[in-house]
């Protein structure tokens, strides 16, 4: 084997190992902050890029171009996976991180909707599909190189720094955002402080360029390259090699789409759920997913050395089987600590609506079609976080607690009278829609909520570098792994929280957008019990 040819029975010093993982990851979390942040900022993003008074469609909206990103990972990954199989993995993996750092630095630059236009959104997308081409070289190219340079016996766990910089990056962009507020007042922040978190990425780039250039090539590449064995075409030929199609179904389905679906409802649907229908405070927000998001970093890692001795097949299937399981019930106890009063006030004075056309159109004023008016009440419920029982009449009605509340005419009109209003009539019945404070108790229970959903995402991931690179040939082993795992990652993930946004928006249950990853998961654990190898880790064989 190539591996073994490569690093021979020499095992690397500590020093080349802290090089290599530490200047790996350290790109890593840099690029992911890149990308996150702009998620992490989503609830201001929607008013500086997107022209709506509408909520939902402005977060939609929001969504849509994080998804954007996504869309154009599997184009990177095989642009750059090509690149990474032709002329090496130190080079491409350079190129892709100074790509992501210059576009996350242009979304800082970016006037606003009010200030040129459409030609704000139109500019933000334009950068997003840049660094979604940036990304979907990243993480092919960092997770080989550090893979190539592990001896077998520890792989698993040398490759789980990778998997733990992408919540790192996570992290990071939850720090940068809450020094940011520190240092600068509520308003100036929403104003044009926002735009730091995005500028400072040059910082992040120039440190990462340093370090990444001080490492040398992979020795598996080096060593294909003397023998004169690298590909000719890895795009063709990573799907025309014997076996390749099959593991390529299975690295997207059954390991891709798993890990990435959860990854994403653990973090990012985490974060739009405390923040959105739960009405928690902004700053406890970001400190919750801090804590745990950097206890969580610590998972992967323990998960990455499981797998060095059970082999790689075993965390992802105890993984997505646990998620099947506690999906539900992890985000019904979000939901309690967070905000035990909106549960406890449904429960008392129930709501329900009646009425002709009882349907929501998330996206009828993007479209310039004409919201019914009963859509136009639960929408404004569902974005309120307001649950509610849903009966066809000929005429509209909304009663709490068997109680009728009065439907204004302005509220048919104008959207932020009937928020108002509806949330007015609803404060007499015991709900509070106003910032929430959790007691201590209470962000105990949701940061320990985040660390089993975090354990979930760890077991689904932290042996997946290991195993994507033992799955395929050397030679075509950048384009084979980050074909299927930009797939995954750019559709199944990446629009995760646009899908489960459209699906709460349509039936009105804030948990309801829960069901696509878990549906996703389902159909990923059949194809991973079918095809991921069992027993020990192994470098590649051809079946």
């Amino acid at each position: 084997m190539l591996e073994a040819q490569a690093l021979g029975s020499r095992e690397p010093s500590d020093k080349e190992i802290r090089l290599v993982i530490g200047a790996s990851s350290a790109g890593t979390i840099f690029e992911w902050y890149d990308f996150f942040i702009y998620g992490t900022l989503a609830y201001i993003l929607k008013d500086a890029f997107y022209a709506t008074d509408n909520e939902t469609l402005g977060l939609l909206l929001v969504w849509s171009t994080f998804a954007v990103g996504f869309a154009f990972r599997p184009i990177g990954a095989v642009l750059f996976g090509f690149l990474g199989d032709r002329l090496g993995r130190k080079y491409t993996f350079l190129v892709t991180v100074t790509l992501m750092g210059i576009a996350t630095a242009g979304v800082g630059l970016i006037p606003t909707v009010a200030t040129i236009g459409m030609a704000a959104p139109i500019i933000v997308i334009l950068l997003r599909i840049i660094q979604g081409l940036a990304l979907g070289g990243e993480y092919g190219g960092a997770a080989i190189y550090v893979a190539e340079h592990a001896p077998p016996e520890k792989r698993g766990f040398y490759t789980s720094f990778i998997q733990a910089s992408v919540a790192g990056g996570f992290v990071l962009s939850i720090m940068v955002v809450i020094a940011c507020r520190a240092l600068i007042p509520a308003e100036a922040f929403a104003a044009w402080g926002w735009r730091v978190p995005f500028l400072l990425s040059l910082i992040l780039l120039g440190i990462s360029l340093w370090m990444r250039l001080k490492l040398s090539e992979s020795p598996v590449f080096q060593a294909m390259k003397a023998a004169g064995e690298t590909s000719g075409n890895p795009f063709i030929e990573s799907f025309t090699y014997p076996g390749n199609p099959k593991r390529i179904f299975v690295a997207l389905f059954g390991i891709a789409g798993v890990l990435t679906t959860i990854w994403y409802t653990a973090f990012f649907s985490g974060m739009s759920f405390l923040r959105g229908p739960m009405h928690v405070d902004d700053l406890t927000v970001e400190l919750v997913l801090l804590v745990s998001g950097l206890i969580a970093m610590s998972f992967y890692l323990l998960v990455g050395k499981w797998s060095d001795r059970v082999g790689r097949k075993t965390p992802i299937i105890v993984g997505a089987i646990l998620t099947l399981a506690l999906l539900f019930p992890l985000f019904w106890a979000l939901g309690h600590f967070a905000n035990p009063g909106l549960a406890e006030a449904s429960r008392r004075a129930p709501v329900a609506v009646s009425g002709p056309a009882c349907q929501t159109d998330p996206f009828a004023e993007m479209f310039k079609r004409e919201q019914t008016d009963c859509g136009k009440i639960l929408e404004t419920l569902t974005a309120a976080g307001v649950t509610y029982t849903l009966t066809p009449a000929e005429t509209l009605s909304v009663t709490a607690g068997g109680q009728p509340i009065a439907i204004s005419p302005e509220w048919l009109t104008d959207g932020a009278a009937r928020k108002q209003g509806l949330q007015d009539a609803l404060a007499v019945h015991g709900f509070d829609f106003s910032k929430q404070q959790p007691p201590l108790i209470g962000i105990l229970g949701i940061i320990a909520v985040l660390l089993g959903l975090g354990m979930l995402s760890a077991l689904t991931y932290g042996s997946v570098a290991a195993l994507l690179s033992e799955m395929f040939p050397p030679r075509i082993r950048y384009s084979s792994m980050s074909i299927p795992y930009h797939i995954g990652a750019g559709y199944l993930g990446g629009f995760l929280p646009l899908i489960a946004g459209v699906i709460v928006a349509r039936t009105g249950d804030i948990y309801a957008g829960l069901w696509y990853t878990w549906a996703v998961v389902a159909f990923g654990l059949l194809v991973a019990w079918w095809g991921i190898p069992g027993g020990p880790p192994r470098d590649f064989v051809d079946d």
